[in-house]
């Protein structure tokens, strides 16, 4: 009589193999999850800007001057959302931003920034003129969030 070793399923070496392969994917693919999902995190601060952009754009279409640094009426001075600590002006129109909640080092208590540019692509000073574009993200502002967080169109 001859016995026959009927075995079924997936030797060890198989199983390894498919642990390894799962391994390095995830070491790949991890990191760019964390930067999305930061990316999505960072939109609540982009559209904290929102209520100062509009403002100062009012203030100076009307043909008015800076009232003064955070005295633009839409400053929030703490805890304004989950993630934004607080939402200042200073008095040319510049919107500052501070980030809070992230859960990482390299961005809580981090600036992100909006400045109101003129014509000539140069900061507005507070003495009136025409809003030509706004400029956000950059570090000559005083943006110090690393770029790789922020969405493409907030980039300086």
């Amino acid at each position: 009589m001859r016995r026959t070793n009927n075995q079924a399923g997936f030797t060890i070496l198989e199983v390894m193999g498919v642990i390894m392969i799962m391994g390095v994917l995830t070491a790949l693919v991890l990191p760019t999850v964390r930067t999305n999902a930061v990316r999505a995190k960072m939109s609540e601060a982009i559209m904290a800007f929102g209520p100062c952009r509009n403002m100062i754009t009012e203030v100076y279409l009307s043909g008015g001057s800076s009232p003064g640094a955070g005295l633009w009426g839409c400053e929030i001075d703490k805890d304004a959302s989950q993630y934004v600590d607080s939402v200042l002006t200073e008095d040319g129109g510049k919107i500052r931003v501070t980030l809070q909640g992230f859960n990482d080092g390299r961005l809580n208590t981090k600036d992100l920034t909006l400045t109101p540019l003129d014509n000539t692509g140069t900061p507005m000073d507070g003495t009136g003129g025409f809003v030509r574009s706004w400029r956000c993200g950059s570090a000559l502002d005083g943006t110090d969030v690393p770029p790789q967080y922020l969405p493409s169109s907030c980039r300086g």
